[in-house]
């Protein structure tokens, strides 16, 4: 059985025991946090939501939080002395899905 949840924007897919990042929730590590924005549930029988599936939650397990590599910024413009400098690392939550209720 798998699900595809709404989280930070994003969608995705999910099945359970398995390991996602995602943008960083306001929890703290090894808590318990439930998803109820399910768009779709799959397996032997299918639930299609109208956006989301009526009674559907997803509940998942928080392993840890962190911030992802460095990127840099680097912006320039020739001929105008004009360049800067900046680095962003984005930070984020690993989640272990701990269960699918469809």
């Amino acid at each position: 059985m798998y699900a595809i949840i709404e989280t930070g924007g994003k969608q995705i897919k999910v099945e359970e025991g398995q390991e996602i990042y995602v943008e960083k929730i306001a929890a703290d590590q090894d808590e318990t946090v439930t998803f109820e924005k399910v768009l779709f549930v799959g397996g032997d029988d299918v639930k299609v939501g109208a956006p989301y599936v009526d009674g559907a939650s997803v509940t998942a397990k928080i392993a840890k939080h962190g911030r992802q590599k460095k990127v840099t910024v680097f912006k320039y413009k020739p001929k105008k002395n004009y360049h800067r400098k900046q680095g962003h690392r984005q930070p984020y939550t690993k989640l272990v899905i701990e269960k699918i209720n469809a």
